[in-house]
């Protein structure tokens, strides 16, 4: 299943709303980038494995706790993302932006998929 920022905010935003706060949700923030920081300690040999984290769980929980600081916070990382990331690209030198690259993508995602004709009408999947 697919999710989008948006959603994942708007459920976040739901699921805190009575009690999370900035100064909360940060502190748990810290807590997984420092188990992030644990699980890559381990996989590269510098720390014992004490647990069975891995890196994509830890990273999962990392990004719930940053969305939820946002969410809690009426931030659009969906549109503050877009904005950053082509200030970057205009920065460094970048070919194309992330908006380009979604857009662009979309595009060949509708040209190479397989589509239907019905009475000579290109039909295009719902799924897009």
């Amino acid at each position: 299943m697919d999710i989008t920022i948006e959603q994942f905010q708007a459920y976040l935003a739901d699921r805190y709303k009575e009690w999370g706060t900035t100064e909360g949700l940060f502190i748990k923030l810290i807590e997984e980038i420092g188990e992030v920081a644990e699980v890559i300690n381990t996989q590269n040999g510098s720390k014992y494995a004490e647990g069975d984290e891995s890196l994509e769980y830890e990273l999962a929980d990392a990004l719930h706790y940053l969305l939820a600081i946002a969410s809690i916070n009426n931030i659009d990382l969906t549109r503050i993302i877009l904005e950053k990331d082509k200030k970057a690209s205009v920065k460094y030198g970048h070919d194309v932006n992330l908006e380009e690259f979604v857009k662009q993508t979309l595009v060949e995602n509708i040209l190479c998929r397989p589509v239907e004709l019905k009475y000579n009408v290109l039909v295009i999947p719902k799924s897009l």
